[in-house]
């Protein structure tokens, strides 16, 4: 089998090479390295391959599936898949594998670190000690302990930052569309409705995949029935927030912050180049637009897309893709999604 990696950095082909041997399948794939993104410009380049494996900066678009007429697999290395035409892969019978489990503690602790930087001021603090500023009176933050999260999908990241928030003494709502009522006794958490949540958390942090029920699930509505003066994180999806009503409720005051791995349009801010690339529609641009108001605010903590970026949460990353790889050739396919 033919299988093109991209979206690689420098090291991963070595550790990728050493586990198609150590799993015993080197002999059965021919496997090209790239670090490049694949692109419909380029994809016919790729036409003879049998698989390819992505991350999240690849867009999977009809157009890049039709350029691959021997396409059997795409694997991601990702947990979400949002960046695949799944309705084309089904069409054209192509297997889709992901890596459901990989980095729930990794996107936890980044939560936190979001949190944290937000409660005790630490980027204020940082940008004041640039230059030269220290308003300590303008850096007063406060407890986590005794303040209210409410977590807003309660899988396998959701339940790790509950367990992190009450070892920090926080009460812990938590809304999700499966409940287990076994995990909030063990755990010390109330499941609740949405409005209640929102009403009654200091923070609310968001955990639940791009889905078209979940797209702009927080919008003005939902903004308007939080706690004023609350934070709100987001380590999910970009699409789950609307941000033009996030920026008005920065702006009116009912949210006090907001700590942000994910916007809309972040394509387009982490590679400004891309740009200069390509046509951009008008929602795009609208896009791009309020993404750069919201990261020159003093009261949003922007990192980008890096929640799951540990060394120890790629590297099972790549473990994982290598095993989906492994079973697709042992005709066992696993992780499959759509």
């Amino acid at each position: 089998m033919r299988v093109a990696f991209f979206d690689l950095e420098p090291w991963q082909p070595d550790y990728l090479l050493a586990g198609l041997q150590r799993l015993g399948i080197a002999e059965r794939v021919q496997a090209d390295f790239f670090e490049d993104h694949l692109t419909p410009d380029t994809a016919a380049q790729y036409a003879d391959y049998d698989a390819i494996v992505v991350f999240i900066w690849t867009k999977v678009s009809s157009a890049v599936i039709d350029a691959l007429p021997n396409l059997r697999l795409i694997l991601t290395m990702s947990t979400g898949y949002d960046h695949i035409d799944l309705q084309a892969c089904r069409a054209r019978g192509i297997t889709v594998c992901n890596v459901p489990h990989y980095g729930e503690n990794t996107v936890a602790e980044h939560t936190f670190a979001l949190i944290l930087s937000l409660s005790r001021k630490l980027h204020a603090a940082y940008f004041q000690g640039l230059r030269g500023e220290y308003r300590i009176r303008e850096l007063r933050g406060f407890d986590l302990y005794g303040k209210t999260l409410g977590v807003i999908g309660a899988g396998n990241i959701g339940l790790h930052v509950i367990r992190i928030a009450r070892g920090f003494g926080m009460r812990v709502l938590a809304y999700d569309m499966r409940p287990h009522p076994l995990l909030a006794e063990v755990l010390g958490f109330t499941y609740t409705d949405l409005d209640t949540l929102l009403a009654e958390s200091d923070i609310v942090s968001l955990h639940v995949p791009a889905l078209p029920q979940t797209h702009h699930l927080i919008n003005r509505e939902t903004l308007r029935k939080m706690k004023r003066g609350a934070l709100l994180i987001n380590t999910a999806r970009g699409s789950v927030v609307d941000t033009e009503a996030l920026l008005w409720a920065l702006e009116e005051g009912i949210l006090a912050g907001a700590g942000l791995d994910v916007i809309e349009g972040e394509e387009y801010i982490t590679e400004e180049s891309a740009l200069l690339k390509m046509p951009l529609a008008e929602q795009t641009l609208k896009q791009v637009v309020q993404a750069h108001l919201l990261l020159r605010r003093d009261d949003v903590v922007f990192t980008p897309h890096i929640a799951f970026n540990s060394h120890e949460a790629v590297q099972r990353i790549l473990d994982t893709t290598l095993a989906n790889l492994k079973a697709f050739l042992e005709g066992q396919p696993q992780n499959t999604v759509g």
